[in-house]
């Protein structure tokens, strides 16, 4: 008797709990899922997790995000066509991966383009630059609300980097991006296009004498082992592109839209901290081995940014045209303001 009374109150507890389930679950009027790449311990992740909640919060429920990290949901390339198509309605994508959905996006690629201050860097991400910048996003069927900051790339090679000659003669892997093989060839190195999951081998064997790619990444992907210098000159902004699909972003009421935007930029401080964490981290790993660490001057990035940045805004223009013309009018202007302050 007593374990027929424990077996009901087990099956009482587990419908109220499917009942409670299934209240929750229907609860929210716009459920969005959003996929991306990262692993759920790294700092995308981690805040759009943040994001849900404060949308949760104060929409009381009516908007659910549900968060698909480390491609989850196909490739970035599968995620924007989702986006794009309705078959998904959100996604936070690599700006260096939707070059060739959206050409004008590329303006990102450009070498030395965002400051060194975090605060400065803000205010052309989140100025009228960020806004123009997701505007040209709205003909390509996807809807870009924002841009969120994912940290900066330096430089490594095999060979000494202790000055701006010494680039010259070198061979760097870079993604295949034409204002990637120009930022090179300004430095008088060669730039050659591999898959990333070759940079490992093609760094050990001597295929490429150096690359670029974040902190974080160098130190996961063990690339460090493989290097003698590293030169910590933060010259490649990482992006991030925060899409939705625009019929599931029409549906919304306005103060759901405004709620959704501000969300986003309330977490950039604490994303900014989180991710400079990891690097630091990453950064304290990376000392352990034998590569040879040296930090930029602000001179030497200004000297870097003379000869890099006219070559990367050229191969820049002459793909995204018109409206790449536009968008750098729109960002020398907002750089020159951020960088007088």
């Amino acid at each position: 008797m007593k374990t027929s009374i424990r077996n009901l109150s087990a099956s009482c507890l587990l419908v109220a709990a499917t009942v409670s389930g299934a209240s929750n679950a229907f609860a929210a009027e716009f459920t969005a899922k959003i996929g991306h790449l990262e692993s759920a311990q790294q700092s995308r992740h981690v805040h759009l997790e943040k994001v849900a909640e404060l949308v949760a919060e104060r929409t009381d429920g009516a908007v659910e995000f549900q968060i698909f990290p480390q491609g989850q949901l196909g490739s970035q390339r599968e995620m924007t066509e989702g986006v794009q198509l309705g078959s998904l309605e959100g996604t936070v994508a690599p700006a260096a991966f939707l070059g060739g959905f959206n050409p004008v996006v590329s303006i990102l690629d450009i070498p030395f383009l965002l400051p060194n201050s975090d605060e400065a860097a803000q205010k052309i991400r989140g100025g009228d630059f960020g806004e123009a910048l997701c505007s040209s996003f709205d003909e390509r069927g996807v809807t870009c609300i924002g841009l969120w900051p994912n940290g900066r790339k330096n430089f490594t090679s095999s060979k000494p980097l202790a000055s701006i000659d010494d680039f010259a003669g070198q061979k760097f892997r870079v993604m295949d991006s034409n204002i990637l093989i120009e930022q090179f060839n300004s430095l008088g190195a060669s730039a050659i296009a591999l898959p990333f999951g070759e940079l490992y081998t093609a760094l050990q064997t001597g295929v490429v004498d150096g690359e670029e790619n974040p902190l974080d990444t160098i130190q996961r992907m063990k690339f460090h082992e493989v290097q003698d210098h590293l030169v910590l000159s933060n010259h490649g902004a990482m992006e991030d592109v925060i899409l939705f699909n625009p019929a599931w972003w029409a549906s919304l009421p306005q103060e759901h839209k405004d709620t959704i935007v501000a969300a986003f930029q309330e977490v950039i401080p604490e994303l900014i901290a989180h991710k400079s964490a990891a690097v630091d981290a990453a950064l304290e790993e990376i000392k352990k081995s034998d590569i040879q660490v040296r930090e930029m001057s602000d001179e030497e990035k200004a000297a870097f940014r003379k000869v890099m940045y006219p070559a990367g805004r050229a191969a820049y223009l002459e793909r995204a045209g018109d409206a790449g013309d536009e968008l750098i009018a729109v960002y020398e202007k907002e750089y020159e303001a951020a960088t007088a302050e």
